[in-house]
């Protein structure tokens, strides 16, 4: 019970002083819009995912559909997926050819258009990069590491495409 007490005066305390949890914090001149996508990937569920929150309608597409009218009229704009590509080069050996350094790269590429076809951002490439050391006596701990980057690649890929879909003005 006194748990409970405590639990609901600091709740009534951040309503007071107006804490609220941040969101996308961005406006969008749509309020729909059409993924359209080969497939599925992690950008693209949490792109899905702070659209809708923002309170943007989303609908999917994995094939690209044929021009001309369709089910892409549903939406106000069509977010054209070129290319999600994650990519792993090595940069640098030892004296005995084992892997010492590892370029960790999140390429993406869109375009944002009208159902009509009118062009509101042309082909646009994203690119993440990352360093990565590595050690075969680590193995596990690199991986995992390898995993944290390429999760803070995606993140950093998803807002600066939602700020170059907020910065989209005008429809017309």
């Amino acid at each position: 019970m006194r748990g409970l007490a405590v639990g609901a005066l600091a709740a009534t305390a951040l309503a007071g002083c107006g804490f609220q949890l941040r969101g996308t914090g961005l406006r969008f001149a749509f309020r729909t819009l059409r993924l359209q996508a080969a497939a599925d990937s992690d950008v693209l569920e949490s792109l899905r995912a702070q659209l809708q929150a923002a309170g943007v309608g989303v609908l999917d597409t994995l094939v690209p559909s044929a021009p001309g009218p369709g089910p892409a009229l549903a939406a106000e704009v069509v977010l054209q997926v070129l290319q999600d590509q994650r990519e792993r080069v090595v940069v640098g050996t030892t004296a005995a050819g084992q892997v010492r350094e590892l370029a960790l790269r999140r390429r993406f590429r869109f375009a944002l258009r009208t159902p009509s076809g009118r062009e509101l951002i042309p082909p646009t490439e994203l690119l993440q990069e990352r360093e990565l050391s590595f050690s075969e006596t680590v193995v596990l701990g690199k991986e995992a590491e390898e995993a944290l980057l390429f999760d803070d690649m995606r993140a950093a890929v998803v807002r600066q495409l939602l700020v170059r879909l907020a910065a989209v003005a005008s429809l017309n």
